[in-house]
C-alpha cells in the first residue's frame, strides 16, 4: 500500500475563514458553466441565488429542479462560497453512488478549475464513505480473522483455482497501489464473499488502538476531509453522523441533499433491524473461543427458530408471548455474553474479539429493540428460503428525527427533479418533519425544467397489452419488448419491477435476437461499469431494476427507449406501507392514494426521467402496464410524468423508433472512473495529485475509454456484490419483490428492508390529465 505523504498539497489547506467579494456569484456561475462547455440557464441561476439566500438567512429550502436545469452547480457554487467564507467545509449528501461520482469526478474538478483565478485558489473537495466502502489495512496483514477458513489459502495453493481465488489476488495486488481503498476504484468489481475479508465493520474496527491506524484508509479519508471546501457522502453516513453523534463528518452548518425524495426511504433503511437464530448461533461461534460458554446462546438460538417458524409471515401486531421469551432469552444471555468477552482491565482486544463483540452487540441490540415494542417500530417476519424466518423492525415514521438530528443545527438544501406532488411541497416535507407544531421555517421552489418535453420525447402506453400478473412476464410482453427493441437498434433502458423480470427479459431478448443486439443485466457487474459498457455502445440494452430507476445519466443516442415493465406499486402486504395506509386511514385520509399510488408516481417519473438528459435528446417511454390508461388512478400517475407527448398508437411508435435509430448522431464519449487519491478525488486532477505536481498538471477529469470490442465481451461474468447491490436489495424489497425472488436473483441474504414513504395527504392536482391517443 502507498504511505500518505507529507504536506498539505493534496488537500489545499484551508485558513480558518476568507473573506469572500473578490467575485460575485453570478460571475463565479457564468465562468464555471462556460468552463464545461454549457449555457446558463434562468432555473439554474434562480436555484444558484435561492440557495446563496437559505444561507444567508439559515432557513432550509426545497428546491425542485427538473432534469437539465444543471442543479448541482446551482448548489455547489454557493457552497464553496460558504465555506470559503466561514472556514467551515459544506457537506453535500446523494441517495446513489452513481451522482457522487458524477461531483467528485467531473462537477467539482471542472468547477475548481474554472473558479480559481477568482477566488485566488483551488476550491477544494473530498468523498466521505462508510468503513465497509474500504480496505482494511490491518485485516490484509492478517489481523483479523478470515470470515471464512482458508479463503486466503486459497489464493496462495492455487489462484486458477477459482474465481474466489483469483479474486482475491486481485484484491492483495490492488491493494499495493491504490491511495485510497474506495471500492468504487476497483474495476471490475469483487463478489461480496471477498470482499469481507479486507474490510471490517464500524463496530469490527479496532479504532485508535489498531497498530495500522497511520496506514487506515478510512481515518485517512476523514482527516483529509477537514481540509476540504466541500465533502460529498452518502445519505445513510450523514444520517450515522447525525443520529448516533460520531462525528464523522467535520464540524459544517451547511448539508445540501440531493435525490432528497429518497431521503426519507434511505434513513429509515438505516435504521431498519433484523434477527435470526443464525446471528445468533454465528455470534455465539465468534465468541466460542474467548467465552467461558457460549451453550446458553446456542439454546436460545434453538429456542427462536422454533418459535419464528410457528409464526405467519407477515406483520405482527404486539409481541406474542412465545416469542417475547425467546428474545428475552436471547437478549440475557448475550448480555451475560457480552460481559464475559469484556477484556481485562488495561488490555486493548484484538481483532478476534472486536469482531465478537460486535456480533454480540447486534444481537443483544436487535433483540432488545423488538421487546420495546416503540411506539411507532413495525414488527414482522419474512420467510427466506436461504435463511429462514427473519424478524425485522423499522419504523413507520422518522419525521421527528429528521427534524431534530437532521434540520435542528445547520441550513439544509434539500434538491430532487419530483419533490413537489400534487402542486404543492408539504407532502414531503411533512415525511421530513418539516410541517406540524414547532416544524423550522423553510421555503419550496419549482424551477422548472429547460427541455421541450413534447416537443423530444413520446410516451406510450401499450394499452392492447394484458394486465401484468403474478407469473412473470406475459408473451404478449415479451413480444412487445421486442417490437420496441428491435426498431430502437437497441439504445433500450429497461426499467423492471424485479430482478426476475429483468433476469427473464434479458434472456429471451438474448435468445432471439442471437447476438444481433447485446444484452446486458444488473448483476452481471457493478452498476457503474454496466452503465458506462451500455453508453459506450448504441447496440446495446441495460435491464434491471430500482437502481436502474433513478441515478442513471446516459445522454445522447445510446439511449432513446426506456421500457417500465409495470407500474411500481409496492406490495400489498409490505408491513410497512400497510401499517403507514393504515396510519392514514385512522386519521380520514386515503391510504392508497397517499402511500402506494404515490411511492409509484415518484417512481415513475424518476425513470421516465431516465430518457431526457439534454436539449437534444428525443426517444420514447414505453408503459407496458395498460392501467396507465384504465385504472382509476391513472389520471393521477399520468399527471406525475413529464409532459412528454402521449400515444398509445403502436404502429406511430415503433415507426418513430426506427427513424430516431437512422438518424442517430454518435453515442457520446464515455468517463472511465479513475485512480483516486485519498481525499477521494480522482488521481489526475488537482485534487488528486500532491505537492508541486499538483499545480503543473492539473487534470480536470478521466480521460475517454477505449470502446469495448462487443456488447458482449465487455460483459464480466459472475456476480460482482457492491454496496450499491446493498441498496438495490433495499430498493428491491420496497419495490415489492419477495424474498424468493431477492434469495434467486442477488444470490446473497437481506441486509434490511426498504422503507416507505410515510403518509401524505395529497390534494388531486388540477394539471390537466395527459391525453394519450
Amino acid at each position: 500500500m502507498r504511505p500518505p505523504e507529507a504536506g498539505d498539497g493534496r488537500f489545499g489547506r484551508r485558513a480558518t475563514a476568507y473573506a469572500v467579494g473578490v467575485a460575485t456569484l453570478d460571475e463565479l456561475l457564468h465562468a464555471a458553466v462556460r468552463a464545461i462547455g454549457g449555457v446558463e440557464r434562468p432555473g439554474q441561476v434562480e436555484m444558484a441565488h435561492a440557495v446563496a439566500d437559505a444561507i444567508a438567512k439559515d432557513e432550509h429550502l426545497l428546491v425542485q429542479a427538473g432534469t437539465g436545469t444543471g442543479k448541482s452547480l446551482a448548489y455547489l457554487l454557493p457552497a464553496v462560497l460558504h465555506a470559503f467564507d466561514t472556514g467551515k467545509p459544506s457537506v453535500v449528501a446523494t441517495a446513489t453512488l452513481a451522482l457522487q461520482a458524477q461531483i467528485v469526478d467531473r462537477d467539482m474538478p471542472r468547477l475548481a478549475e474554472a473558479v480559481a483565478p477568482l477566488l485566488g485558489r483551488h476550491p477544494t473537495y473530498g468523498l466521505v464513505k462508510g468503513r465497509r466502502n474500504y480496505l482494511c489495512a490491518h485485516k490484509l496483514q492478517g489481523g483479523f480473522p478470515d470470515d471464512e477458513d482458508g479463503l486466503f489459502e486459497v489464493a496462495d495453493v492455487d489462484q486458477q483455482a477459482s474465481r474466489l481465488g483469483k479474486e482475491i489476488v486481485r484484491l492483495r495486488d490492488w491493494a499495493e497501489v491504490t491511495e485510497s481503498g474506495d471500492r468504487d476504484e476497483l474495476v471490475p468489481g469483487v463478489s461480496e464473499r471477498a470482499w469481507r475479508q479486507v474490510s471490517v465493520s464500524a463496530h469490527e474496527c479496532l479504532g485508535g488502538t489498531c497498530p495500522m491506524l497511520a496506514e487506515c484508509f478510512v481515518e485517512r479519508s476523514r482527516e483529509a476531509a477537514k481540509d476540504c471546501d466541500v465533502i460529498v457522502t452518502n445519505h445513510s453516513f450523514m444520517a450515522i453522523d447525525s443520529f448516533e453523534g460520531r462525528q464523522m463528518l467535520p464540524e459544517h452548518d451547511l448539508l445540501v441533499v440531493d435525490e432528497g425524495h429518497e431521503l426519507v426511504d434511505r434513513v429509515t433503511s438505516t435504521i431498519t433491524d433484523e434477527l435470526t437464530s443464525s446471528m445468533v448461533s454465528a455470534a455465539a461461534k465468534r465468541a466460542g473461543r474467548l467465552a467461558e460458554s457460549t451453550e446458553p446462546v446456542d439454546d436460545a438460538a434453538v429456542f427462536l427458530q422454533g418459535v419464528l417458524d410457528e409464526l405467519p409471515e407477515g406483520r405482527l401486531n404486539g409481541i406474542p408471548d412465545a416469542l417475547g421469551l425467546a428474545l428475552a432469552r436471547v437478549r440475557d444471555t448475550t448480555r451475560q455474553l457480552q460481559s464475559e468477552l469484556k477484556p481485562d482491565k488495561g488490555v486493548e482486544p484484538d481483532g478476534a474479539r472486536k469482531v465478537a463483540q460486535a456480533a454480540v452487540e447486534e444481537v443483544f441490540e436487535n433483540s432488545a429493540r423488538i421487546l420495546e415494542q416503540r411506539e411507532l417500530d413495525v414488527v414482522w417476519v419474512n420467510r427466506d428460503p436461504r435463511r429462514g424466518s427473519v424478524l425485522r423492525v423499522a419504523p413507520m415514521s422518522v419525521a421527528m428525527l429528521l427534524r431534530d438530528k437532521v434540520f435542528g443545527d445547520r441550513t439544509v438544501v434539500m434538491t430532487s427533479a419530483t419533490l413537489e406532488l400534487g402542486g404543492t411541497f408539504d407532502a414531503v416535507a411533512g415525511t421530513m418533519g418539516l410541517r406540524g407544531e414547532g416544524a423550522p421555517t423553510w421555503r419550496g421552489l419549482d424551477v422548472g425544467s429547460p427541455f421541450e418535453y413534447p416537443q423530444q420525447a413520446i410516451a406510450y402506453v401499450a394499452q392492447h397489452l394484458p394486465p401484468p400478473g403474478r407469473d412473470g412476464l406475459s408473451a404478449q410482453t415479451l413480444d412487445e419488448i421486442e417490437a420496441l427493441v428491435r426498431a430502437a437498434g437497441g439504445r433500450t433502458l429497461g426499467l423492471f419491477s424485479s430482478m426476475r423480470a429483468a433476469r427473464e427479459a434479458t434472456e429471451e431478448m438474448r435468445r432471439r435476437f442471437d447476438g444481433d443486439l447485446g444484452f446486458l443485466c444488473q448483476g452481471e457487474d457493478q452498476i457503474t461499469t454496466l452503465v458506462r459498457q451500455f453508453a459506450r455502445d448504441p447496440r446495446t440494452c441495460l435491464f434491471g431494476t430500482l437502481t436502474l430507476w433513478q441515478g442513471v445519466d446516459v445522454p445522447g443516442s445510446a439511449c432513446q427507449l426506456v421500457l417500465i415493465d409495470r407500474i411500481p406499486f409496492p406490495r400489498p402486504d409490505d408491513p410497512l406501507s400497510s401499517a403507514r395506509s393504515q396510519a392514514i386511514a385512522r386519521m380520514g385520509g386515503n391510504g392508497f392514494m397517499a402511500v402506494s399510488a404515490t411511492h409509484a408516481a415518484l417512481r415513475l417519473a424518476q425513470g421516465a426521467g431516465r430518457l431526457i438528459r439534454r436539449s437534444d435528446d428525443r426517444g420514447v417511454v414505453a408503459f407496458l402496464d395498460s392501467r396507465m390508461m384504465t385504472a382509476r388512478y391513472a389520471g393521477f400517475l399520468q399527471r406525475s410524468l413529464p409532459p412528454f407527448w402521449p400515444t398509445t398508437d403502436r404502429e406511430r411508435v415503433l415507426g418513430a423508433l426506427r427513424r430516431l435509430d437512422e438518424t442517430a448522431p454518435p453515442v457520446l464519449a464515455v468517463h472511465e472512473p479513475a485512480l483516486r487519491g485519498v481525499a477521494g478525488a480522482v488521481a489526475a486532477t488537482t485534487m488528486g495529485r500532491t505537492g508541486e505536481d499538483s499545480a503543473e498538471h492539473p487534470r480536470p477529469v478521466a480521460a475517454d475509454p477505449p470502446p469495448a470490442e462487443s456488447a458482449r465481451t465487455a460483459v464480466t461474468q459472475g456476480h460482482a456484490w457492491t454496496p450499491e447491490s446493498d441498496e438495490e436489495l433495499r430498493d428491491g424489497v420496497e419495490l415489492g419483490l419477495s424474498l424468493e425472488e431477492l434469495a434467486e436473483s442477488l444470490e446473497v441474504p437481506a441486509q434490511v428492508v426498504a422503507a416507505r414513504v410515510s403518509g401524505l395527504g395529497l390534494q388531486v392536482s388540477a394539471e390537466t390529465t395527459l391525453a394519450f391517443e
